[in-house]
């Protein structure tokens, strides 16, 4: 039976608030947990574009008195919630643990304590827990190949592409079945996260999806906060008179997908059975400024192998990047904001994070 209450944990935030819109126009009661922290809610009020029909608990998920009363009453769960940024991961190492490791525990727990009325959770893992994408041997013709970091010593002599034992290796979509070689604090705890909720799912019969997120883009992301999508951080030097900053050499690849995209893909994973258990890929005039340096854990190459989404669930993409990065700057051409990304560059610099 589908569910008709959904919990959304950061159900206040970029994809919550999305995903709140599409379930509330499908008939269902949503109420969203919420910090309301300060790097994504600068003012920690309720944000205006929330859905006046969202019944807003703001709490931690960390705080087991606020995640149990979210909880009452509802008979889905969606956990959303989490830390978000790979290199602020790498010197905030105790509060991404902390938010996304422990917060998901307690999670689970208030969960089990209503295994029988919860019909579902579906949580939200990442693209960055693969590491480097999937790569193929151009030489051999060796497909499924799971390289791992590049070595320091080649990035210095700035040689970004990955190498195998042939020469440089190229890449191909990466499948859910990739051993998973997590590079990032940030992408340890979102492994947990799907590991954490699949395994208690399995073990208490409670249906569970974990999908993993390429990089999302769209329209409420939060333009001041240095750590968010790539979109909203070059938008936010833009709207600056400053140019994005591009590591390496700009030409690495990735999939871009819109949170309309992401939204869908969600609601199907909480209608439908076919996924249960699984793990499920859903994955587009200042010049920027190429500096020439490289961080600690970025990898070079990773998109979409998105087949088992399209066999489990019938999820394809449907809006094309030129369209929803032209709707996405039609958003921004409305909001101001406030450019962080120095800061945040010379964090990671400070901390020999990005040479």
């Amino acid at each position: 039976m589908s569910p008709t209450r959904v919990l959304v944990t950061g159900g206040a935030g970029f994809i919550g608030s999305h995903l709140s819109d599409l379930l509330l126009a499908e008939g269902y009661q949503v109420r969203a947990l919420d910090s309301l922290e300060a790097q994504v809610h600068p003012g920690g009020e309720r944000p205006g574009y929330l859905n006046p029909a969202v019944e807003l608990t703001v709490g931690d998920v960390r705080d087991r008195e606020a995640v149990r009363r979210s909880l009452d009453g509802v008979d889905a769960v969606v956990h959303l919630a989490a830390a978000v940024g790979v290199g602020q991961s790498m010197y905030e190492i105790e509060r991404y643990m902390s938010m996304n490791t422990i917060g998901c525990a307690v999670v689970l727990e208030e969960i089990l304590e209503r295994r029988d009325a919860i019909g579902k959770v579906v949580v939200a893992s990442s693209m960055s827990i693969y590491g480097e994408g999937q790569h193929f041997d151009p030489a051999t013709g060796e497909h499924g190949l799971v390289p791992g970091l590049r070595p320091t010593e080649q990035l210095e002599r700035h040689e970004w592409e990955v190498r195998g034992a042939n020469g440089p290796l190229e890449p191909e979509p990466t499948a859910e079945t990739k051993p998973l070689r997590p590079t990032s604090i940030y992408a340890i705890s979102k492994r947990d996260h799907e590991e954490m909720v699949l395994a208690i799912g399995a073990a208490y019969g409670i249906p569970s999806v974990a999908l993993r997120f390429f990089n999302v883009y769209g329209a409420r992301q939060a333009l001041s906060n240095p750590y968010t999508g790539v979109g909203a951080i070059f938008a936010s030097r833009l709207m600056n008179g400053r140019p994005p900053l591009v590591f390496e050499d700009g030409l690495q690849t990735r999939d871009f997908v819109d949170v309309r995209d992401i939204t869908r893909g969600i609601h199907l994973a909480l209608t439908s059975p076919g996924a249960d258990g699984e793990t499920v890929n859903l994955g587009v005039e200042i010049e920027p400024d190429i500096v020439g340096q490289f961080r600690a854990g970025d990898i070079r190459h990773c998109y979409a192998d998105t087949r088992k989404a399209a066999e489990l669930l019938g999820f394809r993409s449907q809006i094309d990047f030129e369209s929803g990065v032209q709707d996405l700057l039609t958003w921004i051409e409305g909001q101001d904001a406030s450019d962080q990304v120095d800061a945040a560059h010379e964090a990671l610099t400070a901390r020999g994070l990005a040479r």
